[in-house]
């Protein structure tokens, strides 16, 4: 009998038994977990689930409670990222980590020893980031100034900062969140390369199309414990989202026609400037009636904050007008506009949306606190506030310790949950809804689709702005690209086809 050799996978990093404690919160719970050599790994949970900060504990900006990490076989202590750095461990944040003012190369050098002392060796850094550019995949100017680049080539940085410290594991924190679907498919021609050098690559993402078409192999986490891990061939896309949360998830929500009623908003040849003075949005034109739902597709940066600060008078209106119900609102104050039935949910929801400090049930009422039912004489009816908040809390499920909670503690998904409650409940005649789900895991993400598409039934027209095609094909009735702040098309969605409206994003 002849004996076949097999190969057997080999274990670039293992982490034992791994702690992590918070205040009030265990985030990792005995975690064991293992990655081998040369594999694309996925990890999956839900918003809160402890998938990144076990990265984090991983490349040294966290401690472990308890545990152990080994990483080639030895026993290793990562105390800092320079630690994790020196073993070949890299990180890609979901939100990069970049200079605007240094180029690609002094970004990609900065915090390593030149070899020409005191001088930097930045010539020969540029040879060879270009080198690896080419031979990755990852197409980048060297010499570009960070500011310049796309959100696509910031991406292409981050990875080759890491591969020029020949890095032999990375991680990659949600990294298709902003990217078209051009740029989603250049990725992974370049990640399948990585991994066939060697490198072993960590898959942090929400999307599990994305999931099952990249990763080899895929662990879940739940509240803070390994669930389970699988060859990715072997599980389907719902039972990976029934494991993410401990229930049938729908993965695409139901989407039945509404007859469209009188125009809502019209918006007609639109210029704003930014906070440099350069015109982001020009001449743009639109309308949504009762009943629709128009998705305003684009990467990030190209006018759509600009343009949605204009609608709701956060800022000014260069040029053009804007009408609701054939009353025109062209900049007035942001209350005056509100109160013509307008909702937003901003795209900052820590920032614009919620007062961080204040409580849930103070934030629930932040558009009625005027009111005679909640305030008189100067003074709060606390009573009034926290009946008509439970009854907000227990319809949109928004899980809070108490209503007195500072809003700040709350995880994303419940963050989000907060906003709309408080915006829906106004019954407002036009949403205005910017990146709603971006962040939240398949559960957040199935509840928030399903509340606007309600709205839409209920004859609410509304603005969805989003980087993710897959929720603007799922949730619009008609499609508008937005490109360097002009409205590149508008079709029905019905006729549009996802590598048009790809192309359209890119400038094509």
């Amino acid at each position: 009998m002849v004996a076949v050799k097999v190969n057997m996978p080999i274990t670039l990093v293992e982490m034992r038994n791994i702690v992590k404690y918070f205040p009030g919160v265990l985030a990792n719970d005995h975690i064991n977990f293992t990655a081998w050599k040369g594999e694309i790994h996925g990890l999956l949970g839900e918003n809160g689930a402890g998938k990144t900060t076990l990265m984090n504990i991983l490349y040294g900006l966290y401690q472990p409670d308890q545990g152990e990490i080994y990483f080639e076989g030895k026993r290793v202590v990562i105390q800092a990222p320079q630690d994790a750095i020196r073993l070949g461990i890299g990180m890609v944040h979901q939100h990069f980590m970049l200079i605007p003012r240094l180029t690609v190369a002094e970004n990609i050098v900065l915090g390593l020893k030149s070899p020409r002392e005191p001088f930097l060796a930045i010539r020969e850094a540029e040879d060879r980031i270009q080198q690896l550019s080419e031979e990755y995949g990852l197409k980048v100017n060297p010499r570009a100034r960070v500011w310049e680049l796309s959100v696509g080539e910031e991406q292409r940085v981050e990875i080759l900062k890491a591969l020029y410290r020949n890095t032999k594991l990375l991680i990659l924190d949600e990294p298709t969140a902003v990217l078209t679907p051009q740029e989603v498919d250049r990725l992974f021609k370049a990640l399948n390369y990585i991994r066939k050098k060697g490198c072993t690559i960590i898959f942090i993402s929400h999307k599990l199309k994305e999931v099952k078409e990249i990763t080899d192999r895929v662990t879940v986490l739940r509240n803070g414990k390994v669930i389970a891990t699988f060859a990715t061939a072997e599980v389907t896309e719902g039972q990976l989202a029934r494991l993410m949360v401990g229930r049938d998830i729908l993965l695409q929500v139901f989407n039945p026609p509404v007859e469209k009623g009188k125009r809502v908003l019209e918006v007609q040849d639109l210029s704003v400037y930014n906070d440099k003075g350069l015109e982001a949005v020009k001449k743009v034109s639109f309308s949504i009636h009762e009943g629709e739902i128009l998705g305003l597709a684009g990467v990030s940066g190209n006018g759509q904050n600009e343009l949605v600060e204009a609608l709701v008078g956060l800022r000014k209106v260069e040029k053009g007008r804007v009408w609701i119900y054939e009353k025109e609102v062209t900049n007035l104050p942001p209350r005056k506009i509100l109160e013509q039935g307008v909702g937003y949910i901003p795209e900052d929801r820590l920032k614009v949306g919620l007062a961080v400090s204040l409580s849930v049930a103070e934030n629930l009422i932040l558009r009625q606190y005027r009111h005679p039912e909640f305030s008189r004489g100067g003074f709060f009816r606390s009573e009034k506030i926290k009946s008509y908040a439970k009854s907000l809390v227990d319809r949109f499920n928004i899980k809070t310790p108490s209503l007195d909670t500072p809003a700040g503690k709350l995880s994303g998904g419940n963050l989000q949950k907060l906003i709309l409650a408080r915006e829906i409940s106004q019954e407002p005649h036009l949403l205005i809804a910017i990146q709603p789900t971006r962040g939240l895991d398949v559960g957040a993400t199935e509840y928030i689709q399903t509340q606007l598409l309600e709205q839409k039934q209920r004859g609410t027209a509304i603005l969805l702005v989003s980087e993710d095609l897959e929720e603007i094909f799922a949730l619009s009735d008609r499609i508008a690209v937005i490109y360097e702040g002009q409205i590149a098309g508008i079709v029905p969605t019905r006729e549009a086809d996802r590598e048009q409206i790809g192309l359209m994003m890119a400038g094509g």
